[in-house]
């Protein structure tokens, strides 16, 4: 098989499209039906879905190291070895969602107090996280499932359970949030409560598909006769520093949002609307990047370490292709976007500067997302870390400026993700030319 082909890439990448685009739908549903309940909750949904993503990222970092080995198995043929590695993956990532959530019930309100400076955002945020901290458990284990199925290049199924999610979670937000068909009106803790049943949901699909309809012998899933330490310990090397780099990032992002909301909560509304579109801006971009983080360590599996180079030329390539006309026509027409979100008129005002820093952000995120995700692929996720590591000190540094320091317009701080992007694909490129990647054995 052409494991580069553009029916190979497209195979791989359009469901973990649809994927994200389901992830990013509980996001949009949320902020969209909350920026009609009001601007705090509008607000806080932001502080509280960071909160929720900076912890649940722990459990994504250690899936992608999973990932990582489950698709150079796949490139060598070593299939057997992809149960154990999944299999051992379950088990870890359990034990990660009782230490999570054991972390945010018992510490989170105080972090919460401490981080926010308006009471009524302080209050909202709690009364989502209350909630949403439940979802620890079944997203733990969509992910490592997501990790098999992206290891292996057998995608198809989270087109499903994409299509899935986001139905779940369309209805019960607009059931929960509002009290319609019935049910209770939550406002925001509806919003935490229906993300929660759409994961569940979404887990027992996936658990579903995987008894019944995989090949679970030939990959050796579900054996569970002692947990392998060696295993664990060769997914930790891979993917602590993916960890440390993911949590550091989605931290950074949240402390983003914490500056914002010392400047009002004007500003953390408009902000979170740009979030919002900016997530569901990315999503071309980012299962672009994941499938060159899978196929380049298929290739390196298969022993063709010389494709790598010029196949992420040319992923680079189709995502500009991809990601300019989308920037092109969201610069053009923010105000279309940003009455999804709000009827208020001021706000929608607010708001348009930041839409327009945020479509023209989508494509270097684009970019600099592909050449990232190339480098973790590679295996070299220490270098990986460092590279997202000095990239953020430059980062906070900014938005610290411009948010605290030298208070400036909201869309002023938001050029904060070009900073980030520039050099983040800039160090990527420049290790991928020039570093020792090549002589990396996993």
């Amino acid at each position: 098989m052409n494991l580069t082909s553009n029916k190979n890439i497209f195979n791989i990448a359009y469901p973990i499209c649809l994927t994200l685009v389901a992830q990013n739908i509980i996001n949009v549903t949320d902020t969209a039906f909350l920026g009609h309940v009001s601007e705090v909750a509008l607000g806080a949904s932001a502080i509280a879905g960071m909160f929720y993503i900076a912890v649940y990222i722990v459990g994504f970092g250690f899936s992608q190291g999973a990932q990582i080995l489950i698709g150079r198995r796949n490139g060598e043929g070593d299939y057997a070895k992809i149960g154990l590695i999944f299999n051992n993956g379950l088990l870890f990532n359990l034990l990660l969602s009782v230490i999570v959530f054991m972390f945010s019930y018992f510490q989170m309100p105080a972090l919460i107090h401490f981080l926010v400076k308006s009471e009524n955002i302080y209050n909202a945020v709690f009364e989502y996280l209350d909630w949403r901290i439940y979802g620890f458990f079944f997203a733990f284990f969509n992910i490592m499932f997501r990790s098999l199925y992206v290891g292996i290049t057998k995608t198809r199924v989270l087109t499903v359970s994409a299509i899935i999610t986001s139905l779940s979670n369309v209805f019960f937000d607009y059931a929960l949030i509002f009290g319609n068909f019935g049910f209770p009106e939550l406002g925001i803790a509806g919003a935490a409560i229906a993300s929660v049943i759409a994961e569940c949901v979404t887990f027992l699909f996936l658990l579903g598909y995987t008894i019944f309809k995989m090949d679970t012998k030939r990959y050796a899933l579900f054996v569970f006769s002692k947990i392998d330490w060696k295993v664990i310990k060769q997914m930790l090397g891979l993917s602590i520093f993916i960890m440390f780099q993911f949590f550091i990032s989605t931290s950074t992002w949240f402390l983003f949002f914490i500056f914002i909301e010392r400047m009002g909560e004007r500003a953390l509304a408009t902000t979170n609307i740009g979030r919002s579109l900016y997530m569901l801006l990315m999503i071309p971009g980012i299962a672009l990047s994941t499938t060159v983080s899978t196929l380049v360590s298929n290739l390196i599996g298969a022993g063709r370490k010389n494709e790598v180079l010029p196949f992420i030329n040319r992923m680079v390539k189709v995502s500009l292709i991809l990601v300019v006309p989308i920037m092109a026509f969201t610069f053009a027409f923010p105000e279309l976007f940003a009455q999804i979100y709000t009827e208020n008129a001021d706000l929608i005002r607010a708001s348009i500067p930041v839409l327009r820093v945020v479509s023209v952000a989508m494509v270097f995120c684009a970019v600099g997302n592909i050449i990232f995700n190339a480098v973790s692929g590679t295996g070299n996720t220490r270098t990986a870390f460092l590279i997202e590591f000095t990239t953020m000190f430059f980062y906070i540094a900014y938005i610290y400026y411009t948010a605290i320091v030298n208070p400036s317009p909201t869309e002023i701080v938001w050029l904060s993700e070009f900073v980030y992007w520039l050099l983040i694909g800039g160090f990527g490129y420049f290790y991928l030319k020039k570093g020792n990647w090549q002589k990396k054995e996993i």
